[in-house]
């Protein structure tokens, strides 16, 4: 069969390279793609928008293509699975409706509080003045949230009221776009983040290995949010007994509430949860895809094939498969950014290095990097390289990956040492 992915990151590399594992796959195609779907055998580039849903579309149908499989959130909250299903296409990825969930916090926290969800108290926002006001009565720490997409970062963990407010002003005067049209203020949670990806095909929902994300651009989790510099999986955090709570008190619940809501929802369902010291747990938010840079630690350790679970979700026959298949061990990786992301920095600088680290043990999984006119591998992004390892255990695994991502050369390379530095401090 034939797999078109939509989508240019890390995401989509790990997608790609898991799905050309199966001897089911005949060829993957990424839309628009990077450096390294271009350099990946049985794996070709079609230089599109991933919001260029009829162009998309009719490459689809020429080519006969078997399943697409959505990657960002942007395409999937401007409605492309509605747009290619109503080609005759398999889409994996929710509707319009149902990437709601993702699109907009408000109507997420909306429906986490209907259906009786764990989250965090909070209140929404339409002008400045009420939203310092209400900020004023409840003190800090607080989160700061715009209420639409903001490629990870609409979030400020406000620790003053003058943080705060500059992050009010910043949302309601377009820094994120239409994302400020509303904000969202909820209670600073404390404890460890833990990413629960799960799939669904509306009626039956089963979780992923749980992973750790570093959102935090500096070493410690300091500095400004990020779409993610480094992630681990299995996080020992989310114990057998956590992963059955989350499996009824918010999976399920969130299934049947879109269900409720009218919404046929398949494709990821991603919970962004908090755990507290005590071991109890909230939802900090819903996404409504694979995660970035989540999904390139679960893949490498997933044995049952992806292209089957996928199927499974688009057709709803979910519940009839038999239980995941993972490999024993641990996955981490680490991200080389350009200097200065999350802010402004250069592109088009030559990167050396991605064969000897691959060669030192490593995956090596690319997320904003292209080719130049001399077919070189170069910058194309803020998080440009994704640098992946497994091992028995996770220290092996993160040891991994920075043996091998010392091979990595490009100007102002930058990228955390301390991935994983929470499992650690608790080992």
């Amino acid at each position: 069969m034939k797999v078109l992915i939509v989508g240019n990151g890390g995401r989509e590399h790990a997608l790609a390279w898991k799905l050309l594992q199966s001897k089911k796959i005949e060829q993957v195609v990424c839309v628009p793609g990077n450096g390294g779907t271009a350099s990946m055998e049985g794996c070709q580039n079609l230089p599109l928008s991933v919001n260029d849903f009829a162009g998309i579309s009719q490459f689809a149908l020429e080519k006969d293509i078997s399943l697409v499989v959505v990657g960002p959130e942007v395409p999937l909250a401007n409605g492309i699975t509605d747009y290619l299903q109503s080609q005759g296409l398999m889409v994996f990825g929710p509707v319009k409706a149902g990437a709601q969930i993702e699109a907009s916090k408000a109507w997420a926290k909306a429906l986490m509080q209907k259906a009786g969800i764990p989250t965090a108290k909070a209140a929404v926002f339409t002008e400045a003045a009420a939203a310092k006001s209400y900020l004023k009565a409840e003190g800090v720490p607080i989160v700061v949230k715009a209420d639409g997409l903001a490629a990870g970062k609409g979030v400020t963990v406000a620790q003053t009221l003058e943080q705060a407010e500059n992050a009010i002003d910043a949302i309601f005067q377009g820094q994120f776009g239409s994302a400020g049209n509303f904000v969202v203020i909820e209670e600073c949670l404390l404890g460890e983040e833990v990413s629960v990806l799960a799939l669904t095909d509306g009626l039956t929902i089963r979780p992923l290995l749980p992973a750790q994300d570093h959102k935090r651009i500096g070493e410690g989790d300091t500095g400004e949010n990020t779409g993610g510099m480094g992630a681990y999986a299995p996080a020992p955090i989310a114990t057998v007994e956590l992963m059955a709570r989350v499996q009824t008190e918010v999976l399920e619940k969130a299934i049947a509430a879109l269900r409720t809501a009218g919404i046929d929802y398949r494709g990821v369902l991603y919970a962004g949860l908090m755990v507290s010291p005590d071991g109890n747990f909230k939802v900090l938010e819903f996404n409504c895809r694979f995660g970035d840079p989540e999904t390139q630690v679960i893949l490498p350790l997933l044995e049952t094939p992806l292209e089957d679970l996928l199927l499974a979700c688009i057709q709803q026959r979910l519940g009839k498969m038999p239980p995941i298949v993972w490999q024993q061990g641990s996955a981490a990786t680490v991200v080389a950014a350009s200097g200065g992301y999350p802010g402004d920095y250069e592109k088009g600088k030559i990167i050396t290095g991605i064969e000897e680290a691959e060669t030192a043990g490593a995956i090596v999984f690319h997320a904003g990097t292209n080719l130049n006119t001399a077919q070189q591998i170069v910058t194309d992004g803020g998080r440009v390289l994704n640098i992946t390892a497994t091992g028995e255990n996770f220290p092996q695994a993160i040891a991994q990956a920075y043996a091998s991502i010392k091979h990595i050369q490009f100007p102002e390379v930058y990228y955390r040492r301390d991935i994983g530095h929470r499992f650690l401090k608790n080992e």
